[in-house]
C-alpha cells in the first residue's frame, strides 16, 4: 500500500510556504509603492502622485501596478490613509507625555504634535487636510475614511475627557441645521451620550485647531509674525478654556 500522507502534508507545506512567499512580496510591493508616491508628494506636489509614475520608480509598467490598486483613487486613498496612521500614532504618542488623569495637558501634547508634524512635513499636510485632488476625500464610503476618523478620535477623545469634567461652555439654542450636521460626529463617540451643544464646541474647537496649524503652515502669518508659536500656544490655551480644562 502506498503511504500518501507524507505526500500530502508535503504538498501542503510547500502550498503554505508559496502562499507566505506571495504575501510578503506583495506587502513588500505595497510597502515600495508607499515610499514611492510620498517622496513624489514630496518632491513634486499632488499631481505628481499617479499610478504611471509610481509604476515606473518600480520598474513596472502602470498595468502591471494594477494588481495592487484599481487606479489613481485607490493609490491616492491608500497613501491618504498611510498618512493619517501615522498622524494619529504621533498624536497618541504625544498624548502619553501626560498622565491619563490629566486629559486637558494631554491635549495640549497631542497639538502641539500635530503642529510640529504639520511643519515638518507641509506637502502631506496639504494632501490631508487641503485636498487638492479629489481622490484626496475622507467622506463616507472612500477608504481613508475611517483612518481619518482614527485621527480625529485622538483629539475628540480628549475632549470627550474634559466634558466629563464639567466644565464645557456649551451654548443654547442651536438651529436644527446645526443638530443634524452634528449627530455624525456623535456616532464617533463610542455611545458616550455627549449633547449636541457640546458637540458643537468640539467642531469649533477643532476649526480652531486646524486654522492655528494651517495658517502657519501655509505661509500666511509671515506678513506679520517671525515666529508663530506664542500665537499657537495662545490659541489652544484658549480652545482648553472653552472645553473646560483647569490647568489652561
Amino acid at each position: 500500500m502506498t503511504d500518501t500522507t507524507a505526500g500530502s502534508t508535503a504538498g501542503s507545506d510547500a502550498g503554505s510556504d508559496a502562499g507566505r512567499r506571495r504575501h510578503r512580496v506583495r506587502e513588500e510591493a505595497l510597502a515600495d509603492a508607499m515610499r514611492i508616491a510620498r517622496r513624489l508628494l514630496v518632491e513634486e506636489g499632488p499631481a505628481a502622485v499617479t499610478v504611471r509614475a509610481v509604476a515606473r520608480e518600480m520598474g513596472l509598467t502602470a498595468p502591471g501596478l494594477y494588481r495592487y490598486y484599481a487606479g489613481h483613487r485607490e493609490l491616492v486613498q491608500a497613501l491618504v490613509s498611510h498618512l493619517y496612521d501615522e498622524l494619529a500614532t504621533a498624536l497618541a504618542a504625544a498624548r502619553e507625555r501626560q498622565p491619563p488623569e490629566r486629559p486637558g495637558p494631554r491635549l495640549r501634547e497631542a497639538a502641539r504634535e500635530l503642529r510640529r508634524w504639520a511643519l515638518a512635513h507641509p506637502n502631506e499636510f496639504t494632501l490631508l487636510f487641503a485636498k487638492p485632488v479629489a481622490d484626496a476625500d475622507t467622506g463616507p464610503g472612500a477608504a481613508a475614511h475611517d483612518p481619518g476618523w482614527r485621527f480625529g478620535g485622538v483629539l475628540l477623545d480628549l475632549m470627550v475627557e474634559l466634558w466629563r469634567h464639567g466644565g464645557v461652555r456649551a451654548p443654547t439654542g442651536l438651529d436644527p441645521a446645526w443638530t443634524v450636521q452634528l449627530e455624525e460626529v456623535r456616532e464617533h463617540l463610542a455611545g458616550a451620550p455627549v449633547p449636541l451643544e457640546v458637540i458643537y464646541v468640539f467642531v469649533a474647537s477643532w476649526a480652531r485647531l486646524y486654522g492655528a496649524v494651517a495658517v502657519e503652515v501655509f505661509g500666511h502669518l509671515d506678513f506679520a509674525l517671525t515666529d508663530p508659536g506664542p500665537l499657537f500656544e495662545h490659541t489652544v490655551g484658549d480652545i482648553l478654556t472653552a472645553l473646560g480644562d483647569p490647568t489652561a
